[in-house]
């Protein structure tokens, strides 16, 4: 039998309830969950038929989607700590060029072209989040300025050093390269051998790759993707340095006056989405075995419709890793699901459009249930 005497555990008045339904839709994941969902339900009713769902076509989509993801975890880290790079896209372009230049032009070791080049590059998105802080101007306008300032040195450079904007050869000095190899190469190549040759997946037919399988391994972008999103998640949901992020963004005078290094934690995600487009860069480059003026052409906004997708905040302090790779994802399925469904591809933009404004209706609303607003 209780002691009346002893105090009894009750619901403190000014705790405000949430219920389940609540609690599920303020997750920022959710908006990219149903995106998927419903994305994947439509090309698979529409266009399962046309060889999107086999090895190639997996794929295919996989590889579009992983750029998007690698430049979207970067962007939503920054994100939530309250700021935007805008010349993200101008800086794929840049340091691709780079390292271009370095390889071939100069004739550097592939490897010490990549690690100057990825110096170069942190050490370009310390000095925007540096201006950031000590003018306290928008990051919105530092970026766009960067955005114009490396995309001219990308046209300029090559153009003073190699009377043109594309530098080819990037593939024959890199040959055998270690570090290169981390970017440009595939993995579980056997395992996909195998798989062909127990008619799991399609194979050549003929000529001099008769039985080879048409997908012969996982491309090292896609590793580097989910390598990023796996960092991204738990430095963001299981580590302090994470709190500090979501309170940087959400109310920086709050999280100074609690002892949060705000201006540290602005400058290093300044500097780790500079890494995350670097890395693209590098993965790009090996691919296609050249660097051009024009990469990487607005993918700064694609990174950030991939994070808002995924339930980001414009206002930051509030965001998810594995949301923005939702989104990405869906970005690189309806890019290719188009083609494979037959629709006219230009309408992936109006896409874009459709699905931002959703998203930002749906960020919004979840926003003033969290914030209590009407």
């Amino acid at each position: 039998m209780q002691d009346a005497t002893k105090p009894t555990a009750q619901t403190d008045e000014r705790i405000k309830e949430i219920s389940a339904f609540r609690k599920a839709l303020i997750r920022p994941e959710l908006g990219g969950m149903v995106g998927t969902i419903a994305v994947f339900t439509f090309f698979l009713l529409f266009a399962f038929d046309s060889g999107m769902f086999n090895s190639q076509g997996i794929m295919n989509w996989s590889i579009v989607s992983a750029q998007f993801m690698i430049i979207a975890v970067g962007a939503c880290l920054l994100m939530i700590a309250g700021e935007f790079d805008l010349s993200v896209g101008s800086m794929i372009g840049f340091a691709g060029m780079m390292v271009a230049i370095f390889s071939v032009t100069f004739g550097w070791p592939t490897w010490i072209a990549i690690l100057v080049t990825f110096a170069l590059c942190i050490a370009i998105g310390a000095l925007n989040g540096w201006i950031v802080i000590r003018t306290g101007l928008p990051s919105f306008i530092v970026t766009l300025a960067f955005l114009f300032i490396l995309r001219g040195f990308t046209i300029f450079l090559p153009q003073v050093i190699e009377r043109k904007t594309i530098i080819g050869g990037i593939k024959d000095v890199a040959e055998g390269d270690w570090l290169a190899a981390i970017f440009g190469g595939k993995i579980l190549q056997g395992a996909f051998v195998w798989l062909g040759d127990a008619g799991l997946i399609a194979t050549f037919e003929r000529g001099t790759r008769k039985g080879q399988p048409v997908v012969d391994g996982v491309p090292m972008l896609i590793v580097w993707a989910l390598v990023l999103i796996v960092i991204g998640h738990v430095l963001l949901t299981k580590t302090k340095f994470g709190n500090w992020i979501f309170a940087s963004g959400g109310d920086a005078e709050a999280a100074r006056n609690s002892g949060v290094p705000v201006n540290k934690v602005k400058i290093l995600m300044f500097m780790f989405t500079a890494f995350c487009a670097t890395v693209f860069a590098m993965c790009q480059v090996m691919e296609f075995g050249s660097a051009g003026a024009d990469r990487g052409l607005l993918k700064e906004f694609e990174a950030i419709i991939a994070v808002v997708i995924g339930g980001a905040l414009l206002t930051g302090g509030y965001g998810s890793v594995l949301g923005a790779a939702l989104g990405a994802l869906i970005f690189g399925v309806v890019q290719q699901g188009l083609f494979f469904a037959g629709v006219e591809s230009s309408l992936f933009r109006v896409f874009l459009g459709v699905i931002l404004l959703g998203a930002v209706i749906l960020n919004t609303y979840i926003r003033r249930i969290i914030t209590g607003e009407r």
